[in-house]
């Protein structure tokens, strides 16, 4: 997969005012970067795959991938049954338009149908605690009030193929224990679960098998606790403690 990376090349000026006006005045130079690549699996219905990796492996881009936000570069991907990311629960979002209307903004932008979507609203502001704002302006709601609208929509309907970066963790005590009821429960009526994550304890919990990335390049794959040692591995060759031996000797 590669991308478009957009470099603004900056130079020191002998003053801090020459060096600003030259970075405004250059434009960024586009360059094409290969973020992941020789890509190669396969994922079963009833599996739950994890995705491993440290910062930069390439997980993220692998989710869009199977997300359909990108479309491969090289190759190509099948995907068999409906699908649902939890990744950006404000994509979509309109601040100067009313919850009512970010609610089918948001499902427009999930790719869902406005018949769809309309059996659910009255649920989804319920579940997100804002049925009294529903004719306000998105800009009136709080930041935690905009992370519940954005979860209840996005998790209002099943889907056969469930994609999530990391589990929700965020929000006051009452709402995340009513997310992570609703997380399981749109878990457990998937076909299929990947998830990104570097909670070793959750992904030993709900997955079966993981990917290990790194570097854009599949490392391994296959049981959870085999990919999660090799995982392990590659963070201690990482440490700093490794790195001062291996330089020692």
């Amino acid at each position: 997969m590669t991308l478009p990376v957009f470099r603004q090349r900056s130079e020191l000026s002998e003053g801090w005012i020459a060096t600003i006006a030259k970075a405004a005045l250059r434009r960024p130079e586009r360059e094409f970067a290969t973020i992941v690549r020789n890509v190669s699996f396969r994922i079963d219905e009833g599996d739950r795959v994890a995705l491993l990796g440290l910062n930069g492996s390439g997980k993220s881009t692998l989710l869009h991938l199977l997300t359909g936000a990108y479309r491969p570069t090289e190759g190509s991907l099948e995907i068999e049954g409906s699908r649902q990311a939890l990744m950006n629960i404000s994509l979509g979002f309109n601040a100067d338009a009313t919850v009512l209307e970010n609610i089918y903004l948001r499902a427009t932008a999930m790719g869902m149908q406005i018949g769809a979507i309309q059996p659910h609203i009255g649920s989804i502001l319920d579940f997100a605690g804002v049925a009294e704002k529903a004719v306000d302006r998105l800009r009136t709601l709080s930041a935690g009030q905009r992370m519940r609208l954005g979860f209840a929509i996005s998790t209002s309907v099943q889907h056969d193929i469930m994609l999530l970066d990391e589990w929700i963790g965020t929000g006051d005590a009452e709402f995340l224990k009513k997310a992570r009821d609703r997380l399981q429960s749109r878990v457990d009526g998937s076909r299929i679960v990947v998830v990104a994550s570097h909670n070793l304890k959750l992904v030993r919990r709900l997955c079966n098998r993981a990917i290990l990335l790194h570097a854009g390049e599949i490392k391994a794959v296959g049981a959870t606790s085999e990919v999660i040692a090799e995982y392990r591995s590659l963070m201690d060759s990482r440490s700093p403690d490794a790195v001062a031996s291996t330089s020692s000797k």
